[in-house]
């Protein structure tokens, strides 16, 4: 049961939230073990909203993720013990309710003698990522803890400042292209049906430009409410197919691995993010096989990450992790592959993996960069033409018939 509370701490300051217990007396009891002193305790009942959201825990924000992690690191590398670091967090984000209620769940749960990873997999607030809470548990049992919270902390930070980099890169362009889209409609459907009554009082054969521009005119003015709900049952049916069926995204992803260019990006940045988690879990103790699972697990495209799990298996077997990469039907960079044949050669797979995410994080950097680069004046240049060339149709039967 879920119960709603009001009260104040042992300093006086007045605090509110939830707590989980089976009765009103052990969720007092839990208070007091908290050193919280009730002023109001209630049954709490959700909303139908969020019953709704029970149901399908939300994520948690990496960038959040990312802090949280740090901070517990600091507190647990100054001495201090799992259960107080929580608190010390929960009375940090007092003012985020939903993290306050998630670090509270924690804590509840670490008052009963669960095990901190334990109670990551029993809150019901956040939806943690597979390979955090693994890392967790395998951190928690080799005693490395702070360690490893450190080493998610950059990983979460460093994938977070990629997201943020490509997203505020690409705000400009698509500001450009939405207003290009919007200017282009316009013309199509406003501008040239205008002036294409006029080309209808001079009985002279227009050009084809002419007649072609004008028949799209013609076509986006009758039809463009139905286009836009085709678009949006496209894309509505593309995002519910490659949601529930496995084969047809694999299918999707391994076109993406195929494009000029960005299939490459892709590729480096899958291998990227497998290096970096991979060492980490190396270098918590996990096993070589379960690091490479779980490493898997983090993984967006599914092409790569298949091959990463198909691999573990045949290590399992006994072979080699770069030989069964050699083997797999999409071939990765030999450069990579070659470097964990190194590794396995020389025992250094942990040390190797890092210091190639490291690399590849870093070529990432700047192919994003060139790509952003060139993709403006792209854009610029594509929308540029494309009004030219309404704009020259239109223009062309009237200086044809100037110089007739």
């Amino acid at each position: 049961m879920l119960f709603k509370y009001t009260g104040i701490t042992h300093t006086g300051k007045s605090v509110s939230g939830t707590i989980e217990a089976t009765d009103r007396n052990e969720a007092i009891g839990k208070l007091k073990s908290r050193t919280i002193y009730y002023k109001k305790i209630t049954e709490y009942t959700p909303s139908l909203l969020s019953r709704i959201r029970l149901v399908k825990k939300e994520k948690i924000k990496p960038a959040l993720l990312s802090t949280l992690s740090r901070d517990l690191a600091v507190y647990l590398n100054a001495g201090i013990s799992i259960v107080n670091a929580i608190r010390l967090a929960s009375s940090q984000y007092a003012d985020n309710k939903k993290l306050s209620s998630f670090l509270s769940s924690i804590a509840t749960f670490l008052d009963e003698g669960k095990s901190f990873s334990v109670a990551l997999e029993s809150q019901k607030v956040y939806d943690l990522p597979l390979f955090y809470r693994q890392s967790i548990k395998v951190s928690e049992d080799g005693g490395i803890l702070a360690e490893v919270l450190e080493e998610l902390s950059k990983f979460l930070k460093e994938q977070e400042r990629v997201t943020k980099q490509i997203s505020s890169a690409m705000a400009y362009p698509i500001f450009i292209m939405l207003v290009s889209v919007l200017m282009i409609s316009f013309m199509m459907v406003i501008v040239v049906p205008k002036i294409t009554s006029i080309f209808a009082q001079m009985n002279e054969e227009l050009p084809p430009i002419t007649q072609f521009v004008i028949g799209i005119s013609d076509f986006l003015t009758a039809y463009w409410h139905l286009l836009l709900i085709l678009l949006v049952m496209i894309v509505a049916l593309f995002k519910g197919i490659t949601g529930t069926n496995k084969n047809a995204r694999y299918m999707v992803d391994l076109m993406v691995l195929k494009i000029p260019f960005f299939g490459k990006t892709v590729e480096v940045s899958e291998l990227a993010r497998f290096s970096y988690m991979t060492s980490v879990l190396l270098r918590s103790g996990l096993p070589f096989v379960q690091a490479i699972n779980l490493s898997s697990r983090i993984l967006k495209n599914l092409v790569i990450a298949d091959i990463f799990q198909h691999a573990a298996d045949r290590v399992v077997e006994g072979e080699r992790l770069s030989s069964s990469l050699n083997s797999a039907d999409y071939r990765l960079q030999r450069s990579f592959v070659q470097a964990i044949a190194l590794g396995e050669e020389t025992s250094e797979v942990q040390s190797i993996l890092a210091n190639l995410s490291n690399l590849y994080f870093e070529e990432n950097r700047d192919r994003i960069g060139i790509f952003l680069s060139l993709l403006e004046p792209i854009m610029m240049l594509v929308v540029g033409g494309a009004v030219g060339f309404i704009i020259a149709s239109m223009l062309l039967p009237i200086f044809s018939l100037n110089i007739g």
